[in-house]
């Protein structure tokens, strides 16, 4: 298999990082913060490594202000919900995935509104729309740091400036930018980061982290055992303990520790330019195929990602062929991101979304192009 879906998840995943995790897993596995032994104890050391290797990636003073999660999703669900009560408004944009549209949505009903500001067809964001959608009630800006549709990268410096000036909360959802973008909270001035572990960190399914800035209170959005302060009814408000409810999943936070480590020795710079010249080798010859129509920016202002149509070949239809036929795996559909769909202009069809990798290779890219040649000659 020809592996082309990385923005849905990265693969294959460093040899090392699955080491680290069996390492865990068969030696010394206890319940980290839970018990005062030697394999607990080793558990919770081997965490704590993995929590400060994270931060490192992204230039987080303080580690213990990471939370980890079982995805972005949750570290979405998590900061919105946590810092947003009625009245506030958020300003943010026509590109975002339903992981940060749909929570929002939902706190409508605690009487929070939002601005939605409409992106140009190529996917992209004008720091100066986003200034212009501020209200006295503003109190977040939540954007992604790169579409997970057309991988258009958003000017998060800009915002992050104008959202410092305003003293208003910067949430970033760095699902398809962390790992190949260089993104500083510090520089950036980003109040909130949420990732996940198992794309551009390459680490394990399950994993994913919220950062939240010194400066800011987080209510809960559930509570539970911690291994501290057991004796009180009340959750602790104490980072990272006391938004980490309950058992989390010690080996894969270890196995995303050794990848987060993997990816800072390359640079997520480094990588970010790799894959960029993937695509825009990839961009240069679909665009000289009269029967494919490509979507979003030039490879110079997206992450890896090419997104196209095949006429008279729907998108779904495109992808199995090329799954079945040719073993190459992409992805075909809305991609969990319906509005971003519709600022394209691909509502009604959807489209195909190749997204390359750090282990993706020149002659996948030739591989996956006679495959999109063979099937637009053949198309009716």
């Amino acid at each position: 298999m020809i592996y082309l879906d990385n923005a849905a998840t990265s693969y294959p995943k460093p040899k090392g990082m699955v080491a680290a995790m069996e390492e865990c897993i068969f030696k010394y596995c206890g319940n980290p913060g839970r018990s005062g032994h030697s394999m607990s104890m080793k558990t919770g050391e081997e965490v704590y490594h993995a929590r400060r290797k994270v931060a490192r990636l992204f230039g987080i003073e303080q580690p213990e202000r990471l939370v980890f999660t079982k995805n972005t999703t949750e570290a979405l669900n998590m900061g919105l919900k946590g810092v947003l009560r009625p009245g506030d408004h958020v300003v943010t944009t026509s590109m975002e995935h339903n992981s940060m549209l749909r929570p929002l949505k939902a706190l409508e009903k605690r009487g929070v509104t939002q601005s939605v500001i409409r992106a140009d067809r190529d996917g992209f964001i004008r720091a100066s729309d986003i200034e212009k959608a501020i209200r006295p009630a503003t109190r977040l800006i939540a954007v992604t740091a790169a579409s997970n549709v057309t991988g258009t990268k958003m000017p998060l410096t800009d915002i992050g400036e104008i959202a410092g000036k305003r003293g208003i909360m910067f949430l970033v959802d760095g699902a398809q930018g962390a790992g190949s973008m260089d993104i500083d909270v510090e520089k950036m001035h980003i109040n909130m980061l949420a990732f996940p572990g198992h794309k551009g960190l390459l680490g394990p399914l399950g994993t994913g982290a919220l950062y939240i800035s010194p400066d800011l209170r987080l209510n809960h959005i559930m509570e539970g055992g911690t291994g501290t302060d057991s004796k009180s009814r009340i959750q602790p408000c104490e980072f990272p303990e006391g938004y980490e409810a309950g058992t989390i999943n010690a080996p894969a936070i270890i196995g995303m520790g050794y990848s987060a480590e993997f990816v800072d020795k390359i640079g997520p710079e480094v990588i970010g330019k790799y894959e960029e010249e993937l695509i825009s080798w990839l961009d240069e010859r679909l665009d000289e195929m009269d029967f494919v129509t490509r979507y979003g920016p030039g490879a110079c202002r997206k992450t890896g990602i090419s997104l196209i149509n095949i006429r008279d070949v729907p998108a779904e239809e495109a992808t199995s062929i090329l799954s079945s036929k040719y073993g190459i795996a992409v992805r075909g559909g809305f991609h969990c991101a319906g509005l971003a769909h519709k600022t394209i202009g691909t509502w009604d069809e959807g489209a195909v979304r190749i997204s390359v990798g750090p282990f993706n290779t020149r002659r996948d890219m030739e591989k996956l192009l006679d495959a999109i040649k063979d099937i637009g000659s053949n198309s009716p």
